[in-house]
């Protein structure tokens, strides 16, 4: 057994450097940039609330200064005592020319808490064209305009988009945001690169009212925690395309306790596990820094000891041009610590059923439904 060790431990950090050295050359393959669209048809912005997160003004604020011409902005809440509606309301009446609704209704089906307030703000939706995006996303004038394109295509179920890390002050948000940026980003280009499209982010999902019909509406999507990669893989299954967007936004990053880091990213791992198991296990090797220290320390042999070292260089290479591709601060001293404790949260990803997501403890099925939950 430990002979086998000895062999496996150096293969697998190979292999992992192997993916690091990958995920560098993906970030040169960013989605060309869409021609600009000859029509502008009027979209409706769905923004399903809930309390005041860090940043919620400067967010919802960049979705009001939009250089479109014709759009609307509707805004849901389960509670009429949260905190998002005096946001929402100071919005209102900082540009009275756009069309803001507010809906505050109380109706839960059960499940996933953001579906049942996408479902209620629905009744005061008046375009075709809706555009799906969370309440911590933040985005630059030009946002709807390079998403009105593609959407119009009728080959297309969805357009998507990647996000960066907009971290709030603190380490372990700044580690949030870098978590973001060295790993989910370079294996989403990665896997565009190699021709997937096996993918939708609840930072922006654009679609045609029909599309959504055809899905079963928001309804469909009622028990489901990957709520955005459901709707994207239930519109892949009816023959439309999912397009990947040149455009990225920015997700507001606030973990301001490692506890709150562990838990956000055990919610998102074990989630993605239960959908995609073998894909799950298969990304451990994404950890190239981390498994090549592991086999030189079960090795001892120089050799891989040299290995750990080029996967440190690797691995500050691909940070250094994920920062630029992605406009980003550089923090390299980040990097390590970074390494270890996602793979650490991967491997506690392996096991367990129960998430934490808006205070409540969700037992998730291996199909990404919600099975059960309790405060």
């Amino acid at each position: 057994m430990t002979g086998w060790i000895a062999i496996a431990a150096p293969v697998a950090a190979i292999l992992g450097l192997a993916v690091l050295m990958a995920q560098v050359w993906a970030l040169g393959a960013w989605p060309a940039r869409e021609p600009a669209p000859a029509f502008l048809p009027p979209i409706s912005v769905l923004k399903p609330l809930y309390r005041e997160g860090a940043g919620l003004y400067e967010c919802l604020r960049s979705f009001c200064c939009q250089d479109y011409p014709a759009y609307e902005i509707v805004f849901g809440v389960h509670d009429a005592k949260d905190p998002a509606i005096a946001v929402v309301h100071r919005l209102q009446a900082e540009f009275p020319e756009r069309a803001l609704t507010l809906v505050i209704d109380p109706t839960r089906r059960g499940g996933n808490a953001k579906i049942d307030n996408l479902m209620n703000l629905m009744v005061a939706v008046h375009h075709d064209i809706l555009v799906l995006a969370d309440a911590d996303i933040r985005v630059g004038p030009d946002y709807l305009r390079r998403l009105a394109g593609p959407v119009q295509d009728a080959r297309v179920g969805i357009v998507t988009c990647l996000y960066r890390g907009l971290p709030t002050p603190g380490r372990w948000s700044r580690l949030g945001a870098l978590f973001i940026q060295d790993w989910f980003v370079p294996q989403v280009l990665l896997a565009h690169a190699l021709g997937s499209a096996d993918f939708a982010f609840g930072a922006t999902i654009a679609l045609r009212r029909p599309v959504l019909a055809a899905c079963g509406g928001f309804e469909a999507l009622g028990s489901q925690l990957a709520d955005d990669y459901a709707l994207g893989a239930r519109t892949r299954a009816l023959g439309w395309r999912t397009v990947l967007s040149s455009y990225c936004v920015d997700t507001v990053v606030c973990e301001p306790r490692l506890r709150d880091l562990a838990a956000h990213q055990l919610r998102w791992l074990r989630t993605i596990r239960l959908i995609n198991p073998w894909g799950y296990a298969f990304s451990g090797i994404t950890f190239g820094l981390p498994l090549a220290v592991i086999a030189a320390v079960i090795t001892g042999r120089a050799w891989v000891w040299g290995l750990a070292f080029l996967a440190l260089i690797v691995r500050l290479v691909l940070h250094s041009r994920a920062c630029r591709r992605l406009q980003a601060p550089r923090r390299f001293g980040l990097v390590p610590l970074a390494d270890v404790l996602l793979c650490g949260l991967w491997a506690l990803g392996l096991v367990g059923r129960k998430v934490r997501w808006r205070g409540t403890i969700l037992a998730v099925g291996h199909d990404g439904g919600i099975k059960a939950n309790r405060e």
